[in-house]
């Protein structure tokens, strides 16, 4: 498996880091992609690349960064727009926030209390079974989540939620819902519940969010 995957797309290129391989692996498969473009004739007569580098679901860290940056520095021909994961970090949810004007919300919602928001909520708090949070807006939870969520309200299907939703007992997304079965929802702090075209409830990760809701992905910065 090739840990350095360079793919085109209509905005440009993207670099996928496989998340399954090691740092060094990275590194020497990234190097070898970049050695084999080197050569090519017509890519020394093109103009300069800009990469989008995706590392899937992997945070790397500041060296790790550093040290991919430095070697597609050795390349003059490429340069890195950004470097991004399927993975947003307490950090991007606060940034988000500061950008957006994200109401956050941190507390205990027990049993049979219900929560009544207006706007985009980043939710850092827990839903106990049978609690509920509501709001006209996103949600955004990075807390734990046994009970209900619903964005969108009342009739919003524009909205969506993102988070952990594996243990939640209910999603609502305006007046579309879902009952969470046991092993429905991947374990992934990245899910994001959406209403699709043929208006019902679906799921995917935050890697899809450009395809999911490109207004929203703009709003974000691209997350």
């Amino acid at each position: 498996m090739q840990a350095a995957v360079l793919r085109g797309t209509q905005n440009g290129y993207d670099l996928v880091l496989k998340q399954s391989a090691s740092l060094d692996q990275i590194l020497a498969d990234l190097k070898t992609l970049l050695e084999n473009l080197k050569v090519d004739p017509q890519a020394q007569e093109a103009t300069k690349v800009s990469l989008d580098v995706l590392t899937e679901d992997r945070i790397l860290t500041a060296d790790e960064k550093h040290q991919i940056e430095q070697l597609v520095g050795r390349y003059p021909r490429f340069e890195i727009h950004k470097i991004a994961a399927n993975v947003m970090t307490i950090a991007d949810a606060i940034q988000l926030r500061e950008r957006e004007n994200v109401h956050l919300l941190s507390k205990i919602i027990r049993n049979g209390q219900e929560v009544v928001m207006t706007g985009d909520v980043l939710f850092l708090g827990t839903i106990h079974e049978g609690g509920k949070l509501r709001t006209t807006g996103n949600i955004f939870s990075m807390g734990n989540v046994a009970g209900i969520l619903q964005a969108g309200f009342p009739d919003d299907e524009t909205k969506l939620i993102m988070g952990n939703l594996q243990t939640a007992q209910q999603i609502r997304i305006a007046e579309q819902f879902d009952i969470v079965e046991a092993d429905q929802i991947q374990p992934s702090a990245q899910t994001i519940a959406y209403v699709n075209d043929l208006h019902v409830l679906s799921y995917g990760n935050l890697g899809n969010l450009k395809k999911i809701n490109p207004k929203l992905y703009n709003q974000i910065g691209g997350i």
